[in-house]
């Protein structure tokens, strides 16, 4: 079954790019600012990482239900749609990886279809509810995936009673806007830009300068050779700090059975050099 988002395609992408850069210029700008506009960002991208594209897309770990909510209310706030929607992308995009069916594929699209053009694409937000079967049959996930403008507004509420105008802008748009090109980047420049230390079928790359963006997402080339891992910097030199703070979750119970791949699969085979 499938089934179409109600909102039209990009119009949230299109206002908050307007609205946060515009704002910027009537906001003084003030270090605290900075710092909550980056708190943000990372307690999102973690959202991202962790929650949307570890877990719910290759569920590289286990967890309980109201620490799955947890991760998916997080990823929500990022106004990148909810966990269901993200997680059949995601699949889909690793079954058709660089392929003419996948969706951002710079090889077959471009680098601006790959960034951002995909996005704003209607047909793009139709996607086969039978591919995530696994997520739809709990109700909390399929109400926040249907409702996925709860979670943004409800931080942007909060951040403003808070921190005023000033924290609106710098905490919610600009962290926002920031969040998406972070994200983006792994769609485009991750398969366009780096090294591929493994021989897969598409053109994923390795970044250390996209690992330390995104908390390790960077580490493209190794996540599609191994897409099952929650650690995807395989070295003990590879920066990924989502996978250690899911090592700190572990500790006390919150995640379990968190897979890494097994070291024999880790003899890097050479396949080509950095692009400039």
């Amino acid at each position: 079954m499938k089934r179409k988002f109600q909102k039209p395609a990009g119009l949230t992408l299109i206002v908050i790019h307007i609205l946060g850069l515009a704002s910027l210029l009537l906001v003084p700008f003030e270090w605290s600012l900075l710092g909550l506009c980056f708190a943000m960002y990372y307690l999102r991208m973690f959202g991202i990482t962790a929650g949307f594209h570890r877990y719910f897309s290759h569920k590289s770990f286990k967890t309980s239900r109201p620490v799955q909510f947890m991760l998916a209310w997080i990823g929500t706030a990022s106004v990148q749609r909810g966990p269901i929607w993200w997680a059949a992308i995601h699949r889909h995009h690793h079954k058709y990886s660089d392929t003419p069916k996948d969706l951002h594929s710079p090889r077959q699209k471009g680098l601006w279809e790959a960034h951002l053009g995909w996005v704003l694409k209607k047909e793009n937000r139709v996607i086969d509810r039978t591919k995530v079967a696994d997520l739809t049959r709990f109700p909390e996930i399929d109400w926040i995936d249907r409702h996925y403008l709860v979670p943004p507004m409800t931080l942007a509420v909060l951040i403003f009673a808070i921190w005023g105008l000033p924290g609106l802008v710098y905490g919610f748009f600009l962290s926002t806007i920031l969040l998406w090109h972070g994200t983006f980047t792994i769609n485009s420049l991750s398969h366009v830009f780096g090294r591929r230390p493994y021989n897969t079928k598409d053109d994923s790359r390795n970044s250390a300068l996209l690992a330390l963006i995104t908390m390790g997402e960077g580490w493209h080339n190794n996540h599609h050779f191994y897409p099952f891992s929650a650690r995807q910097g395989f070295t003990w030199w590879q920066f990924d700090p989502s996978f250690m703070i899911l090592k700190f979750m572990e500790l006390f119970g919150l995640v379990w059975d968190v897979k890494v791949p097994p070291k024999e699969l880790l003899v890097p085979q050479g396949a080509e050099p950095a692009h400039s």
